[in-house]
């Protein structure tokens, strides 16, 4: 498991570029006696004695990572151990959660289980592409829950927050700076600011808290003299599950004036959350672990079933210079993994 973990990291996979890596984790499930289906280079592994009449987990972890940040003081392609931490871009997010869900699941499927253990490697997970898990979703055969390795300190983060970016559009009139004409777009997307600034969303998650709503960009006017007549702006939407994107979208658009409007990018990426009584989360709580809530996004966000997230490393390393996993996170991953899945029943 670590010298496939040393040569994912030694792989360049940034986000659309991750032909090799696909490749590489291909060999390795060939190599273990497994026909990965190919689903663009997403990688769909059944087991040996898959049976639909079992229910089925879903093991999923990400191939691609995000581009090197300029403050990396090592080579970010060149697995480096030192003081007991692996170096390398991706060794946390998420090349760690990938080869020990991956090695998981051999094992797993090594003895039978009362359900079917399925392991999908995907790609495109770092900007939710077209090409990732929304292909691969399509081919799955019904999933009853799903564990997604990412970087989660190993306890089961049981909600995640969804987004929803929107694009704003605030109409006014030009003229002349010098003379009192014209309306003011600037002037008009500063009232509908300060509006969403206080925007109240009632319902709270005891796991995510409340929606965050941030407005993050704004553009406006074409030179000094000019009143704009046009202002765009953006905001960033985090939903906690007592909201679907859709909701939140009439919420806001109810709200504003006639000459101001919106749109959203995408409505997809909604909230995601698992019962907390569900057999999977009281085995792990069963075993020490700590349910909590995530604010970053996954690739169970496009999943229809119950899902959580629990994987090696810690988020706040994600996506950082010099990124690292611990050996000693390593070492427990596996274990852990299978302390959780051997023999459970979740029906």
């Amino acid at each position: 498991m670590l010298q496939l973990l040393r040569k994912v990291i030694s792989t360049p996979s940034v986000t659309r570029s991750e032909q090799e890596v696909s490749a590489l984790i291909k060999a390795d499930m060939e190599k273990h006696g497994y026909t990965p289906q190919c689903i663009g280079l997403n990688l769909l592994c059944y087991p040996h004695s898959y049976d639909p009449s079992k229910p089925t987990i879903l093991m999923n972890s990400h191939m691609d990572t995000v581009k090197p940040v300029s403050g990396w003081t090592k080579d970010p392609f060149t697995p480096v151990e030192e003081d007991g931490k692996l170096y390398g871009l991706g060794s946390n997010d998420d090349s760690a959660g990938l080869v020990s869900l991956l090695y998981s699941f051999y094992e797993l499927d090594s003895k039978p289980q009362a359900y079917n253990p399925l392991f999908l490697a995907t790609v495109e997970e770092e900007v939710n592409g077209v090409g990732g898990m929304k292909l691969a979703v399509g081919s799955l055969p019904k999933v009853d829950v799903a564990i997604i390795g990412e970087p989660t300190g190993m306890q089961p983060a049981v909600a995640e927050k969804g987004l929803m970016v929107l694009d704003f559009t605030v109409h006014g009139k030009s003229g002349h700076a010098a003379r009192n004409e014209g309306i003011n777009a600037l002037y008009r997307a500063m009232d509908v600011i300060a509006m969403l600034r206080d925007f109240k969303f009632p319902e709270q998650s005891d796991f995510l808290g409340p929606v965050k709503m941030t407005v993050t960009m704004i553009n406006a006017g074409t030179q000094h003299n000019v009143i704009p007549d046009v202002c765009t702006f953006t905001a960033d939407i985090r939903s906690n599950e007592f909201y679907s994107n859709h909701r939140i979208f009439d919420m806001i658009s109810a709200s504003l004036p006639e000459w101001c409007e919106v749109k959203a990018r995408s409505f997809n990426l909604n909230s995601s959350r698992i019962d907390i009584q569900h057999p999977i989360i009281q085995k792990a709580v069963m075993m020490g672990k700590v349910p909590y809530g995530s604010p970053t996004l996954s690739d169970q966000a496009i999943l229809d079933c119950p899902s959580f997230k629990m994987g090696p490393g810690e988020s706040s390393r994600s996506h950082t210079a010099d990124e690292f996993v611990k050996m000693g996170e390593l070492e427990e991953a596996v274990p852990t993994y299978l302390g959780l899945l051997d023999g459970l029943e979740i029906c």
